[in-house]
This record gives C-alpha cells, sequence and structure tokens, in this order.
C-alpha cells in the first residue's frame, strides 16, 4: 500500500495548529524536550482531539504516520 507523502506543514494544518515555519519551529521550542516516558499522543500540549489524530496515524500506520514519527522526533530533541 503506498502512502501519500504529506509535508510537515500540513500536519500541523491537519492539528489545527499555525503552519508556518516560524509557527513550527516556536511550536517545538515551546513543547520539547518530550519525556521519553510519554507517548507522542499523550504530551499535554495536545487537546482531545489532537491527541486522537495522532494516536490513530500511529497505530493504523496511516498516511500519516511517517510524517507523525518526524513530530515525535522532533520534540524528543532538547
Amino acid at each position: 500500500m503506498e502512502h501519500p507523502d504529506h509535508p510537515f506543514t500540513e500536519l500541523f494544518e491537519q492539528l489545527g495548529l499555525a503552519s508556518e515555519p516560524e509557527a513550527i519551529k516556536r511550536f517545538i521550542d515551546r513543547h520539547a524536550p518530550l519525556p521519553e516516558d510519554v507517548a507522542l499522543p499523550d504530551a499535554a500540549c495536545w487537546n482531545e482531539g489532537q491527541a486522537e489524530f495522532l494516536r490513530e496515524a500511529i497505530e493504523e500506520d496511516a498516511d500519516w504516520a511517517e510524517v507523525v514519527d518526524h513530530l515525535n522526533t522532533s520534540l524528543r530533541k532538547g
């Protein structure tokens, strides 16, 4: 099964967040690093809908999974 390639900015749009590169950088700077023992969807920075979207993308290996993994990696860096 082929997965569409979603840009990082599109993920932020899907999450209802500002998607300009500067806004994405601010978001990551504000919320990183996530503790290793906290799953991405369980981080305090998400509302219920955002957390559910992230959880489904990961669990279902959805077409968003690759870019969600990129977000996870970005938020783990300190």
